[in-house]
């Protein structure tokens, strides 16, 4: 499975908003994240550059506005990111154990089972 860069806190918080609409333009997104990231329209737009260098995001022009969708799989990031964090922080070996994400409001009850097949076996595609 090939896997992208880890995101930045910031750029989780944009990847989250594309992840609940599906698609944004660039101001779309600036609105949806300011309430939590309390930053700068251009700061918005130069992190989405990087996200697009990264390949964590494509941008396509969609009626003369370039519109941005997250290409980093919501449950594939969210696996890897709590594995890292329970290894690296918590260092615990083993899987965290998927109940600690039963109240996330950003997972589906399908997602969670995703999530659980991934946090068991990292090395697995997942779904698309």
């Amino acid at each position: 499975m090939s896997r992208l860069p880890t995101p930045s806190n910031a750029e989780l918080e944009l990847l989250k908003c594309l992840w609940r609409t599906g698609a944004c333009s660039a101001r779309e997104l600036h609105n949806g994240v300011a309430a939590t990231l309390d930053w700068s329209y251009s700061s918005t737009r130069k992190t989405l550059e990087r996200m697009v260098d990264k390949g964590l995001v494509a941008e396509a022009a969609e009626h003369g506005l370039n519109v941005y969708r997250a290409r980093a799989g919501k449950v594939a990031t969210l696996a890897a990111l709590s594995s890292d964090f329970a290894r690296r922080v918590l260092e615990i070996d083993g899987a965290l154990p998927v109940q600690a994400f039963a109240d996330s409001r950003l997972l589906s009850d399908t997602e969670l089972t995703e999530l659980e097949a991934l946090l068991r076996d990292p090395d697995q595609d997942p779904q698309p």
